[in-house]
């Protein structure tokens, strides 16, 4: 598989309409001197003084690139109050990760919130990994503030075993459940470690002591592309039939309203109108409401 092929391929998205008026639009952020930022559950950036012209021409910039999904991030006087509470997340698995000095993949990344929250942890290489064009729009705003070294690849975990280099530490949040091939996707993120590597994931699951999983008819919280959503015990049986030594779960939780929940800069629907009126343990087409289990794997 060549890569750079497949890169100058992904970039020519770039070209469209919609992400054409996106990125000259980002060309045109003002220099900001002296900037400070915090990497906490809010990722904040401030500087000393920011003029009135120049705060405007940033809230313009960032509202032209909604839907903006993890987060949240404070940028200057703009708050950017995203669909997920994203910091939920990261602090349940901050705990069970080293992440000093070691090289580290975020699969499907999206606009990079994971990754810059590393940063504080001193990682020797951060890679994002995300298909999607608007992400990538998303973490540029924020990194040209940051000025950080993340490296975000427009590319996907089908293309992780041909990658430049390995990892020590991979995390896959939120993929496994729009992958058709589950199994093998585990092998594709086993394939992408260094030896004794680890894997973080979650994904959707349901209750049940067996080795199974629920198949959505057509769609899952109003999700098309829902593919398979196991039992912990079917999740495990995967993980070994892709050659991981060891399976930890780490955490099991309900998705609620405070961590996903619509905003003004989604444009869109949220959790609320994905689950059924009459009763919130379920899903609007009847299945189990989203529920996530968090593990952490080892080649």
């Amino acid at each position: 598989m060549n890569l750079e092929l497949i890169r100058q391929e992904k970039t020519r998205g770039f070209s469209f309409k919609d992400n054409k008026i996106k990125k000259e639009l980002l060309a045109t952020l003002p220099e900001i001197s002296n900037i400070k930022y915090l990497l906490e559950d809010r990722i904040s950036i401030n500087a000393l003084h920011v003029s009135a012209e120049n705060l405007e021409k940033i809230h313009h910039i960032a509202l032209a690139l909604r839907p903006w999904r993890k987060g949240p991030f404070q940028v200057f006087d703009t708050f950017i109050d995203t669909e997920w509470q994203s910091f939920i997340k990261y602090n349940l698995l901050a705990p069970h990760v080293s992440l000093k000095d070691k090289i580290v993949g975020d699969i499907g990344c999206n606009n990079g919130y994971y990754l810059f929250r590393m940063l504080q942890d001193k990682p020797k290489k951060l890679v994002g990994f995300d298909p999607s064009i608007l992400c990538n729009l998303q973490f540029d705003f924020i990194n040209s503030f940051l000025k950080s070294e993340i490296t975000f690849e427009l590319l996907g975990v089908e293309h992780l075993p041909f990658y430049e280099h390995k990892f020590d530490l991979l995390f896959c949040l939120g993929v496994l459940y729009h992958r058709p091939n589950p199994i093998n996707t585990l092998k594709e993120l086993y394939a992408a470690l260094l030896p004794q590597g680890e894997l973080v994931l979650d994904t959707f699951m349901i209750d049940g002591d067996e080795s199974y999983a629920l198949t959505p008819a057509k769609t899952y919280s109003k999700i098309p592309n829902i593919y398979f959503i196991p039992t912990v015990r079917a999740l495990q049986n995967w993980c070994e039939r892709a050659k991981f030594s060891s399976f930890e779960v780490l955490a099991i939780k309900a998705t609620d309203m405070h961590e996903q929940r619509k905003t003004d800069w989604i444009l869109g629907e949220s959790l609320e109108n994905f689950l059924d009126p009459s009763d919130a343990t379920k899903t609007i087409e009847g299945y189990p409401a989203p529920k996530r289990v968090y593990i952490k794997v080892r080649k």
